[in-house]
């Protein structure tokens, strides 16, 4: 069974079989908790709400009718719930994190390359608190769509889905997103040398 497509754990789930919602749960589980916990901070929070997801997931499975891809559909639910979580809260997302590939890191200004120089990692500190807040000052739905290109790997397609919204308006939103960080990092690229 942990061979199975989703779409025929779906369907045993649907006529009754707990162990096959288990596999869901057991495949999907870690991808979950990564993405609530780019809205949100606290580690014990997170497990609440990936579970509020993974529980509205199970009551709402007899309703699914296999439009999308079943862990699209999840990712929804559990987006949902982390707004949910955070509208009842009346907390701001926290950050993303982000990890500069090595093609990127070849592209830094020099002052950023050297690991161990003193003036290098105060550089990286400043660029990483400045991409920190760029990404924290994004609105919810620009974020959430970065997120899930970024550091989900969704096609396009996949997060029009998952954020109830047109391929375009998802194409505009990472763009925008990526606009907005790009203009409060360049200041930061376009220094050389010692200040």
């Amino acid at each position: 069974m942990a061979q199975s497509t989703d779409q025929e754990l779906v369907r045993r789930v649907k006529k009754g079989d707990q162990a096959a919602f288990d596999l869901l749960f057991t495949r999907y589980q870690h991808r979950i908790h990564q993405l609530i916990s780019r809205f949100i901070r606290d580690p014990e929070e997170v497990l609440d709400v990936a579970q509020e997801a993974f529980i509205k997931a199970w009551r709402a499975l007899p309703q699914f009718r296999g439009d999308s891809q079943f862990y699209t559909w999840l990712y929804r639910i559990a987006v949902n719930c982390a707004k949910n979580h955070l509208a009842g809260r009346d907390r701001r997302p926290s950050t993303i994190d982000f990890d500069l590939d090595d093609e990127e890191a070849g592209s830094l200004p020099d002052r950023l390359r050297d690991p161990d120089d003193p003036e290098s990692l105060n550089a990286r500190d400043e660029l990483e608190t400045a991409i920190f807040a760029a990404v924290a000052e994004l609105p919810e739905d620009l974020r959430s769509a970065l997120s899930l290109c970024e550091f989900d790997g969704m096609s396009y397609e996949e997060i029009a889905a998952v954020m109830d919204c047109p391929v375009g308006t998802v194409r505009s939103r990472i763009f925008r997103a990526r606009e907005a960080i790009d203009e409060r990092i360049r200041p930061l690229l376009g220094r050389r040398g010692t200040r």
